[in-house]
């Protein structure tokens, strides 16, 4: 695989995949605005499924778990301008721009299509990918309020995604884990996600689950594989990476040690 990532600022860059489909499992520290040139992406969370395709412009906000599939597509790479929006940035946007909408701790991707605005402002950016020097942080300040600002516009319900800062607190383990099993972050994501620390995480688990959290999730993934490709009738290659494998042989594996047959035998 061909990856190329080109900077115009620490917050700005053209992503660029040029061989076969890239997955990765995802949970951003900054909301991500992101404009399709070329290619495709799914993006599977808890309880949705995007897929998004040349000149489509979504918000992805943070720490939400996904795993994204990014595909080349009818002869063209998997290519991206991806514009992150940081804490910092926002919290110094929000001091003189009070929030206009109810902050809301319930956040989903945000699919705004081909926006004309939107659009027109990240077109915009491409031929600065030109420049040997890279993008003044100045003028890379000014294009990402501008971005800010268009969102505030065209989605009123905006500053309830950008305007929130808080981090995640304790919540329930059950309703979390039943919900997010099937992505694959590291347990230390897990416990901060659900407002714990690791040792407390962990020890939280053993105690609601009576067993480890390794165990049960490998568990929960086979049953959640072994359900789409028996009664969905998918193929295992469509499915391993939605469940949170790692790649097919390991999930073969896997497979045949729980069931006691393949999961091509069906």
């Amino acid at each position: 695989m061909e990856y190329q990532s080109q900077y115009l600022s620490p917050d700005i860059k053209l992503s660029c995949y040029e061989d076969k489909a890239f997955r990765t499992e995802v949970l951003f520290e900054n909301h991500m605005l992101v404009w399709f040139i070329s290619g495709e992406t799914k993006i599977v969370q808890a309880d949705s499924v995007y897929i998004f395709g040349p000149g489509d412009i979504f918000l992805i906000p943070r720490n939400q778990p996904a795993t994204i599939i990014n595909y080349p597509k009818d002869g063209l790479p998997h290519k991206t301008v991806v514009m992150h929006l940081s804490l910092p940035r926002l919290k110094e946007f929000y001091i003189k721009n009070k929030p206009k909408a109810r902050l809301s701790h319930a956040q989903k991707i945000r699919n705004f299509g081909k926006h004309p605005l939107l659009e027109s402002c990240l077109v915009s950016l491409i031929p600065y990918f030109d420049l040997q020097d890279g993008l003044p942080e100045s003028l890379a300040s000014l294009k990402i309020e501008e971005a800010i600002n268009i969102l505030r516009i065209i989605d009123s319900n905006t500053d309830s995604m950008l305007a929130n800062f808080s981090e995640p607190g304790k919540i329930n383990l059950t309703d979390f884990m039943e919900r997010n099993f099937m992505f694959n972050m590291p347990m230390e994501k897990f416990g901060y996600l659900t407002g714990r620390s690791l040792t407390t995480f962990k020890r939280d688990f053993k105690k609601v689950f009576a067993t480890s959290p390794q165990k049960w999730l490998t568990q929960k993934r086979l049953e959640l594989a072994h359900y789409q490709i028996r009664e969905q009738k998918r193929k295992p290659s469509e499915v391993y990476a939605e469940v949170g494998f790692e790649n097919l042989s390991h999930f073969t594996y896997a497979f045949k040690k729980h069931f006691n047959y393949s999961p091509t035998s069906f």
